[in-house]
């Protein structure tokens, strides 16, 4: 059976965003899921001008769907989360609604609600589907996410590439770990850098990434599928690691291998409540922050290695 043939559920969980990484994980595990939405964007000439993000809105493809077990299971869930102390603070109610909708293929609908969008001074995240004339001193790189993370929508990529706008020298030499979709390489590329390397343990994630770099004339960007110890051999002038903050702490040490002396890194990913513990794995590594910069729920350091 095709995926236009299947009967599609339309799944609306109320949370607080916080929580959101974690409920998408749920629904994947669990349900027969084809699509999540994690925030809903509206942009008039590029300016974003609504959004909402308590909501994950999931398509779920089932014959059959019983709401009542359905609402049970996440209650069941939000309590296990609540018990084991996972979050710290308020993690939304996890009411549930479902919508019976109408036989589409969700994986192209989607595209239908994602437009250019600005995500810093002077990128502009264009979608290799939709058209987009740059004006002043603007640069636009196109994105197709294919299944690799990265629409550049997500607080945690635009800190990255505001980061990078603000400390990253031309002629730079830059790493890209975790590199997803592969948005920030290629923006590295495009704001001055004259080497970029990459690199995604998510195979998938990677062969994007070389798409995504293609498409914009950046084919001298090294990707590959592999850990940031692959690196090991250069040193870098500026480094983005847009990962969890648990694996930014474990990877501290590898982080400032890599990085030249006075280089600059920004770590990103860092969820509103776990701060602290990326802020001792760099005191522990004799690191100095540069800047605390915040979006949303999310944080990201810039931070300078000095020794």
């Amino acid at each position: 059976m095709s995926v236009i043939d299947k009967t599609y559920w339309e799944v609306y969980i109320e949370i607080n965003p916080i929580c959101a990484d974690v409920v998408c994980d749920i629904v994947q595990s669990e349900f027969e899921c084809e699509g999540i939405i994690t925030a809903e964007e509206k942009y008039k000439n590029l300016e974003l001008v609504s959004s909402t993000d308590n909501i994950i809105k999931a398509y779920i493809s089932a014959d059959v769907l019983d709401f009542d077990k359905v609402k049970s299971f996440f209650k069941k869930k939000r309590q296990d989360l609540i018990d084991k102390k996972v979050f710290i603070g308020d993690i939304g109610t996890w009411n549930v609604t479902v919508k019976k909708q109408e036989i589409v293929d969700w994986s192209q609908k989607w595209k239908e609600h994602w437009k250019p969008s600005k995500i810093s001074n002077r990128i502009v995240i264009c979608p290799t589907w939709e058209k987009y004339e740059t004006k002043d001193n603007e640069i636009k790189v196109y994105i197709d996410p294919g299944n690799a993370f990265g629409t550049g929508t997500h607080a945690t990529t635009q800190l990255c590439v505001k980061a990078c706008e603000k400390y990253m020298k031309n002629g730079a030499a830059a790493a890209d770990i975790g590199c997803g979709s592969g948005i920030l390489a290629i923006c590295a590329m495009k704001l001055g850098a004259k080497l970029v390397n990459a690199v995604d343990t998510d195979e998938t994630a990677v062969e994007t990434a070389k798409i995504n770099a293609a498409v914009n004339n950046e084919l001298s960007i090294s990707f590959k599928t592999a850990s940031s110890e692959v690196l090991q051999d250069n040193k870098y002038d500026f480094v983005f690691a847009n990962i969890l903050h648990n694996i930014l702490a474990d990877i501290m040490p590898d982080l400032k291998r890599i990085m030249k002396k006075g280089a600059k890194i920004v770590l990103s990913g860092i969820l509103e409540g776990k701060e602290e513990v990326v802020l001792k794995a760099i005191e522990k590594n004799n690191l100095k922050i540069i800047e605390e910069m915040k979006q949303k729920e999310w944080t990201a350091f810039v931070v300078q290695k000095e020794d």
